[in-house]
């Protein structure tokens, strides 16, 4: 009953989409085939965010993706409501993946790559993955729709992001300071991702941590493995796609409860690093490589 109500509310979208003109934002101002050609067209999927200097990882990403497949149309959708409202507020407006698709669909495109910009296949993946499914079953719906893997998703993504972390580690940084990541956290299983990272992370140098805000590797811990090795400085990096508000202040805030004043206090001098990865054209890549695989599957 649940996915006949949902299959419904997306038939509705379409009918209601069909009368408006695309959306303001500049990521929706870009020029593309017409809907005659019937695509393929790219949708980029992330969390979103409201912080005007973390939309620079954002621009690299469609950068990065526009110069990978340059006659392809690229699109935007937000998965957090609550920052699309924010934005709506100041004249942006962004999508949901399910209204962007509808979209798509009523302009005729058949074919679309939905590509998520997340940095582990966790729940907002896999939500992501059961909503495209279901456009998959709509008749007459699109002939092809495929859903990109996130960014840590396979053994291989591991060693090209312990890699690039290694690459971008300040200069000055000497041998007995750490480096202390930053990543989400979550209580789905796909947390265990960012256990693996650690482990390859130590394995190559034990002054290398990865910690999370919501989920195992607490700040706690990663203070007491500092403490216990008698760290005196740590530079601190958000590996999260972009420098947002868990970069500006769970991570480099004044808060007394900051990750920057919580080491600060146990005599840790804690540098941030205020950069988001997807920054970083070789981390970008990463996503880039996992779209042109379900590029080649729309042809």
């Amino acid at each position: 009953m649940v996915k006949k109500r949902f299959l419904g509310w997306m038939l509705l979208c379409c009918f209601l989409f069909s009368g408006f003109a695309v959306a303001g934002d500049a990521h929706h101002d870009m020029d593309h085939k017409g809907a005659s050609e019937k695509g393929p067209a790219i949708l980029l999927v992330t969390f979103g965010t409201s912080i005007p200097k973390a939309q620079a990882a954002f621009d690299n990403i469609e950068k990065r993706v526009k110069a990978a497949f340059p006659d392809v149309p690229v699109k935007w959708a937000y998965t957090s409501h609550i920052i699309r409202e924010k934005l709506a507020k100041t004249g942006r407006h962004l999508d949901s993946p399910e209204a962007a698709l509808a979209r798509l669909m009523e302009q005729g495109y058949s074919r679309v790559a939905v590509q998520s910009l997340h940095m582990i296949p966790g729940q907002e993946f896999h939500d992501l993955q059961v909503n495209v499914n279901a456009f998959k079953q709509m008749k007459d719906g699109f002939e092809r729709v495929m859903v990109g893997y996130p960014a840590l998703s396979t053994s291989e993504d591991y060693a090209r992001a312990v890699d690039i972390i290694f690459s971008i580690i300040p200069k000055d940084r000497k041998k007995e300071d750490a480096v202390v990541l930053m990543g989400h956290g979550t209580h789905h299983p796909a947390n265990a991702v960012y256990e693996a990272m650690m482990y390859r992370l130590q394995r190559r140098d034990p002054n290398v941590f990865m910690g999370t805000v919501e989920g195992i590797l607490s700040l706690d811990e990663i203070r007491e493995m500092l403490m216990e090795r008698g760290v005196k400085k740590a530079y601190l990096i958000p590996f999260m796609s972009v420098a947002g508000d868990h970069t500006v202040n769970d991570l480099a805030g004044d808060e007394p409860d900051s990750w920057k004043s919580v080491l600060t206090g146990a005599g840790i001098d804690s540098v941030p690093v205020i950069r988001g990865m997807a920054e970083y054209d070789a981390f970008v890549d990463i996503w880039v490589d996992h779209l042109r695989g379900v590029m080649a599957h729309m042809e």
